[in-house]
Order: structure tokens, then C-alpha cells, then sequence
């Protein structure tokens, strides 16, 4: 009831380290993990920005190093040379005063500002928000469907992702495209004009400011249900909790960041990996047929460890000497968790290179772990199965429009995902 990815070498060829963060590397990054797995699991490597840092590639090292409190999210612990000053974290944020996230802080200010947001968060709100992100599932398919063919990136893991965060965050439907715009610059990275980043980061800064000010002018007295989560923020920051308008604009923008390229690499990824796994994804359409939900869950699970979205956890800094993994660690030295690495680990998962929806021990660290554990996880499974379901089920005979070896990843340092992903199938209405 499994498939071996077409492309996976058991190991890397040759003694020497493998090379790192070329173009070859990122089409397949596996093998190259699997040999530091094995011959150097803590390693220090020179990233293309010219910083210097610990990769951290067992289960076991990285699950200790995503909860240890002496790796300090905030890059003022950075032990930073001039020449990579400002080389961590998102471009622009720093400029445009977007620095006091969740992404960068720890507490008890972290402690404080997750416990603002994390009420937009639960099960249950998101429960509620379960129809919406099912609407705009189907209305992103319904304008390619009878056309036969798409690019399932820039025309439905793309999209769906920045309207569903749009709505929650209460952007204005109208604004909405803008915002669409600007993450579009986010994703591209390279592929964009030099600085474009940073515009965009300062240009969505500006309007969060604007949008704040505005929601704070017509807030009510009382909260109606359901209340976007700008106005959630506003209103407790009102409520003694001390928010500030930086602190809020940061907040949105980060949940809009963090929320979106994760999601749009979450269903592009996991869509490929179904693709190229046919017994995987008839095993799921059959179980989605007979309206059962289990491998539905269970197999999001295993795409996020399998392939999963986030390549590298985002930057800790060392406030003190650690240890990692045998690996004397000095104080302000940077380390990434390789998430990639660590849930492929075949002392943590058995079989780790082959895709198994129905994987019942799958304590992946996709979602991070310890207090930086994503907030928006639960927001995140609703969209991915409720995109790959829905995929599925309106287009049965889905498949890729080009061969896999044709297919170019995205360079980038923490996240994992596809610049395209052509697809063809035959019009439901045909």
C-alpha cells in the first residue's frame, strides 16, 4: 500500500559532503540530507547569503533544539560579521518596523502576544471558518475547470491561501487583490525585481497601519461573533493587553507571511507527491468516494512529513555555549532545524522515503515543536485537505501536464515549493 518516490538515491554518491543549496540540490534535497544524517549530523555550513550556520539534521537533536529556551528566536543575539548583517529573517522587515512578530521574539513577550492570537486559532473558530475556505475552494476551480488544464500554483494553491488569511485577518474583499499582488512579489523571490521584497513588505506595511487605524475608528462596543482578527487585536490592545500599533501591524503581517507561502507549498507539494504516487492517490479518491474522512487526515499528515512546506525552521540564535547532537555550539552562532532532514529520520520513522497516507506513528515536525509549535497549524490542515479533497473529487482523472524532471523548485532558504505545477484533465462538463 505504498510508493518509493520515483527519484530517491538511498544515499549520496561519493565520500565527501554533498554540495548544498544549488539548483540540482533543490529539485531532490533528500539525498543530500540522508549523508549529514549520517556523517555529520550538526554541521556548519556557509548559506549563499554568506552566513555562516549550524544545520541540525536528526529527529531527535531537532526536536530538543526547537524546544531548548537557550536558542533565542530574537536576531539581536545574532554574533553577526559586518558583512551578513541583516542577512536573517524577512527582507524589509526590519526597515519597515516590522520586527516585534512571533517569529522573532521570546518571552514572556512571545508568551504575551501568542495569547492575543491564539483565540483566532482554535478548533473551534476554525470550524466555523470551514465553509468559507470550502467556498473559495470551489470558486478558484470553477474558473479553470472547464478548461482542461491549469497551473495549479498561480491558479489554486496560490490564491486560495492569501483570500482565506485576507478574510480572517478582515482585509476589505476589495483590498483583497493587492494583497494578492504583494505576496505574489513575497513568494518570488530571485525570481522578482532586486529590492522587490522589500517594497512589498514596506507597501503592506503601510496599509496594515492604515487598515488598523481605520477598524480602531468604527470599532463597536461589543464584539460581534465571529470578529476579524485585526479588530481582535485592536480590541484587546485597548483592553490594558498593550498591543501597540507596531506590535499589531507586525502581528497581521506575520500571520499573513507565515500563513500563506505555507499553505501555497503545503497543497502544491502535496498534490506532486500524489501525482507521482498513483497508488496513493487512488487509495485516497476511493476513501474520499465512499465519504470517509481518516486517510483524508492522516495523509495531509504524511504529505507535511513526506514533502512538507517548510524545509528549515526559521532562525534561533545561541544565547549561551549549547550542545547539539555532540556539536559544541557557540553563543550567538545561528542554527537551523532542517525539518526536511529530521522527518525522514528512519531511527525516528520506518520506511521514512516512502509515502504511506495511512502512516499512524507520524509525529512530524512539520509544525515546529515547543513553544514556537505554529499557531495557524489548525487552520493550515483545514486548507489542505480541504484543497486536495475537493481537487480530487471535481477532477478525478487530474494528472501532471509535463514530466516531473521539468518541474523547477524555488530557491530559498526555509521554505520548500514548486514555482508551477501544469496539470491536465477532462472538463467535469464534458
Amino acid at each position: 500500500m505504498t510508493d518509493q518516490h520515483p527519484h530517491q538515491s538511498p544515499s549520496h554518491p561519493g565520500h565527501g559532503a554533498p554540495e548544498l543549496f544549488t539548483w540540482e540540490f533543490a529539485s531532490d534535497p533528500y539525498p543530500a540530507y540522508a549523508w549529514l544524517r549520517e556523517h555529520a549530523p550538526v554541521h556548519r555550513t556557509r548559506l549563499p547569503s554568506g552566513v555562516e550556520a549550524w544545520l541540525v539534521t536528526r529527529y531527535a537533536d531537532a526536536r530538543q533544539t526547537l524546544a531548548d529556551p537557550r536558542l533565542s528566536k530574537n536576531p539581536a543575539h545574532h554574533d553577526e560579521p559586518a558583512h551578513a548583517r541583516g542577512r536573517t529573517g524577512i527582507p524589509g522587515e526590519r526597515k519597515a518596523e516590522l520586527m516585534t512578530h512571533l517569529l522573532n521574539i521570546d518571552p514572556p513577550d512571545h508568551t504575551r502576544l501568542r495569547r492575543l492570537v491564539s483565540k483566532a486559532f482554535t478548533p473551534r473558530r476554525v470550524a466555523e471558518f470551514a465553509p468559507r475556505v470550502q467556498q473559495l475552494t470551489d470558486g478558484l476551480i470553477d474558473r479553470f475547470a472547464d478548461s482542461g488544464s491549469a497551473d495549479l500554483i498561480h491558479d489554486f494553491a496560490f490564491p486560495l491561501p492569501i483570500y482565506a488569511i485576507c478574510d480572517l485577518l478582515g482585509v476589505p474583499r476589495e483590498d483583497q487583490d493587492d494583497f494578492r499582488d504583494w505576496a505574489g512579489m513575497m513568494i518570488r523571490h530571485q525570481g522578482g525585481p532586486r529590492g522587490g521584497v522589500a517594497r512589498s513588505v514596506k507597501k503592506m506595511r503601510g496599509y496594515l497601519a492604515d487598515l488598523i487605524h481605520r477598524k480602531r475608528e468604527a470599532l463597536p462596543a461589543e464584539p460581534a461573533p465571529g470578529e476579524d482578527l485585526i479588530s481582535g487585536l485592536i480590541r484587546a490592545s485597548d483592553h490594558g493587553e498593550h498591543l501597540t500599533e507596531n506590535e499589531a501591524a507586525a502581528m497581521a503581517f506575520i500571520l499573513l507571511f507565515a500563513g500563506f507561502e505555507t499553505t501555497v507549498n503545503l497543497i502544491g507539494n502535496g498534490t506532486y507527491a500524489l501525482l507521482t504516487h498513483p497508488g496513493q492517490r487512488d487509495r485516497l479518491q476511493r476513501s474520499l468516494a465512499a465519504g470517509e474522512r481518516a486517510l483524508l487526515e492522516t495523509g495531509v499528515e504524511e504529505l507535511l512529513r513526506y514533502d512538507g512546506p517548510v524545509e528549515l525552521a526559521t532562525w534561533r540564535f545561541a544565547t549561551e555555549p549549547v550542545t547539539i547532537g555532540g556539536r559544541r555550539i557557540a553563543a550567538g552562532d545561528p542554527v537551523l532545524v532542517v525539518l526536511a532532514a529530521a522527518d525522514r529520520d528512519p531511527d525516528r520513522f520506518a520506511d521514512p522515503d516512502v509515502l504511506d497516507l495511512g502512516r499512524r506513528d507520524n509525529q512530524h515536525l512539520g509544525y515546529g515543536h515547543g513553544i514556537h509549535y505554529c499557531l495557524g497549524a489548525p487552520l493550515a490542515r483545514l486548507e489542505g485537505q480541504t484543497a486536495l479533497a475537493t481537487l480530487l473529487t471535481r477532477l478525478p482523472d487530474l494528472r501532471l501536464a509535463v514530466d516531473p524532471a521539468e518541474l523547477r523548485w524555488r530557491g530559498g532558504l526555509i521554505m520548500r515549493g514548486l514555482r508551477t505545477l501544469p496539470v491536465e484533465f477532462t472538463p467535469p462538463r464534458a
